[in-house]
């Protein structure tokens, strides 16, 4: 058992003079969370916003819990280095297991314009997933991401730190169907694996009795944390998932994505809509502005990017596509700073409404 006592005496950290709080919220959505993994990496490359909480569902997890261990241990630099060393090896363990991982023969089709969905292993992966559970094919509920995660993040330590940055993480109840919010305490593997659990890949993942599937059905992800028990009057939201698609899903890969994209979008939606409706309020004097806190929202995605995606690439590991990601991330998070930046702390930088509603 390691010595904490040093680590709880620490405070957590709290905005420098020239630095503006925000509270984050992560989505999921597989391989392509290297996004927000691009958005994180400027945004504290950047440093003149303190991110003080994060909320996070599935791979919006991983990134959340990675960087706020390697703040607990390194600051700035060390949740930069934290981020870069899991996404690594998350490509060096799908490389091994991933249902796409790109073979010559899956190299030449896709440079002949041929989209990873036609993939014949895809397909086949797809079609045992929908025909068989993952009881039936991973009887041993064996998970890569585990190894990758004990190997990156000591939970302990997580759980400990008052450094590390305030975490909320969503998972779903598949006995009730409602949402659970594990915080810094509670962190351990099975948490964020609960978080991430697909239940047509993964098995349920038990935690004190309770079994868990990915939160992103119930809070993709959960603003009411934030809400609840942040200091920050900003939320910057990273999407992952788009939230209109102009063609019209055609195939059953296509059709099987889209419902997921908009049953994950639809807890987010709910909310906004609940905050813009107390905005309303608060601005139209129905409620008292000193007693409920007035939200400011903030968006950070790329829709066009992410609907040029298939769904096929969500498992892709490759890490040239991550660092694709990676650094789309980057960029819509550098436009957002130079754009949007003097919003925070004063108003939303969108129109919750146009958005959302």
């Amino acid at each position: 058992m390691k010595n904490h006592d040093a680590v709880t005496a620490a405070p957590r950290t709290v905005a420098k003079a020239n630095q503006k709080p925000v509270n984050l919220a992560l989505q999921g959505g597989g391989a392509h969370g290297a996004f927000a993994w691009g958005v994180l990496d400027k945004l504290l490359e950047d440093g003149r916003l303190s991110i003080e909480a994060i909320s996070a569902t599935s791979a919006g997890t991983m990134n959340a819990v990675v960087m706020a261990y390697g703040v607990s241990i390194g600051g700035v630099d060390g949740a930069r280095e934290k981020l870069a060393e899991f996404w690594k090896a998350i490509s060096a363990a799908g490389e091994l297991y991933s249902p796409v991982r790109t073979t010559p023969w899956e190299k030449w089709l896709k440079a002949s314009g041929i989209h990873s969905e036609t993939s014949p292993l895809f397909q086949m992966f797809q079609a045992m997933t929908h025909l068989y559970s993952p009881y039936q094919l991973n009887p041993f509920n064996f998970n890569p991401l585990r190894d990758v995660l004990v190997k990156t993040v000591d939970f302990e330590q997580l759980s400990h730190c008052n450094r590390a940055t305030r975490l909320y993480v969503s998972a779903t109840n598949v006995r009730t169907g409602k949402i659970k919010v594990f915080e810094n305490k509670d962190m351990s593997p099975d948490v964020v694996l609960a978080s991430a659990c697909l239940p047509y890949v993964f098995q349920a993942i038990e935690i004190d009795g309770e079994n868990y599937w990915d939160g992103g059905f119930m809070g993709n992800p959960a603003i009411f944390p934030l809400i609840y028990n942040g200091r920050s009057q900003d939320v910057i939201i990273v999407h992952i998932n788009p939230l209109e698609r102009k063609k019209l899903p055609t195939s059953a890969p296509e059709i099987f994505d889209r419902m997921n994209e908009i049953s994950f979008n639809s807890s987010l939606m709910r909310e906004m809509r609940a905050i813009a409706f107390v905005t309303k309020l608060i601005d139209d004097e129905a409620l008292d502005g000193k007693k409920y806190k007035r939200i400011h929202v903030h968006s950070i995605g790329d829709d066009r990017e992410m609907e040029a995606l298939g769904v096929a690439t969500k498992l892709n590991p490759e890490w040239e596509f991550l660092v694709r990601l990676r650094d789309a991330g980057r960029k819509n998070a550098t436009v957002w700073l130079e754009q949007n930046f003097d919003h925070v702390g004063k108003s939303s930088s969108i129109d919750i409404g146009q958005t959302f509603l």
